[in-house]
């Protein structure tokens, strides 16, 4: 399941590594929660809508959208409680909308734009190797992050997951979490699997760090 939020314009400039401030009021909506632990079986995208750039940030001088998705649809209903209670955000924003959005029937085959970079990284000897979609080992390392959530979550792990070759501009792009810079790819996703695990996929998102709004898939 998944909710969009239309947000109201920014009263302050937002930085370019705002994803913090997402996760943040992500888990205060939540409140005392385990879901941060371990495997995250939900997504957040990133936020979207026209902006105006600057040294300091970002502007939404018409708003922004901003979507979580999640395979549990009772998180769900309790973020959608607390967002009516409290529709406060950052940065001077607000939810001013909410939308739900059931999980479509996907079949057996999907490719998905991507509303945030892929991460994908792995630890090797106590330092992290991180790859991109023009890295050999990418599609392998992406699938075995969706069937460990796929087993995490009591359902079939006979997933796969590769990056869409086919796709005319693909890129990195990336933020900085925490003082750490994570980037990822840009480039579409195609999920082949069984209907029930394309659309696990589409609210679990892709590779790493989908928790902290890595992966997010449309």
């Amino acid at each position: 399941m998944r909710i969009h939020l239309k947000l109201s314009p920014n009263a302050e400039t937002i930085p370019y590594n705002y994803q913090g401030h997402l996760v943040q009021q992500f888990h205060q909506w939540l409140g005392a929660n385990s879901v941060h632990d371990g495997l995250s079986l939900y997504s957040l995208s990133w936020l979207w809508g026209n902006n105006q750039k600057s040294k300091k940030g970002l502007d939404f001088r018409n708003g922004a959208t901003w979507f979580i998705s999640a395979f549990d649809d009772q998180l769900i209903k309790q973020l959608i409680d607390s967002i009516m209670k409290s529709p406060e955000l950052a940065f001077g924003m607000s939810v001013q909308e909410l939308t739900m959005q059931l999980t479509p029937k996907f079949k057996e085959k999907a490719v998905f734009r991507v509303a945030s970079p892929v991460f994908i990284k792995r630890n090797l000897e106590n330092n992290q190797q991180f790859y991109y979609y023009s890295d050999a080992e990418a599609n392998e390392l992406m699938t075995q992050t969706l069937q460990s959530k796929l087993k995490k979550a009591n359902l079939s792990t006979d997933v796969n997951v590769r990056f869409d070759t086919t796709y005319p501009n693909p890129h990195i792009k990336g933020t900085t979490y925490k003082g750490h810079r994570k980037k990822g790819s840009v480039c579409p996703v195609i999920v082949e699997g069984s209907p029930e695990a394309v659309g696990f996929a589409w609210n679990v998102g892709i590779g790493s760090g989908t928790g902290i709004g890595f992966g997010s898939l449309i």
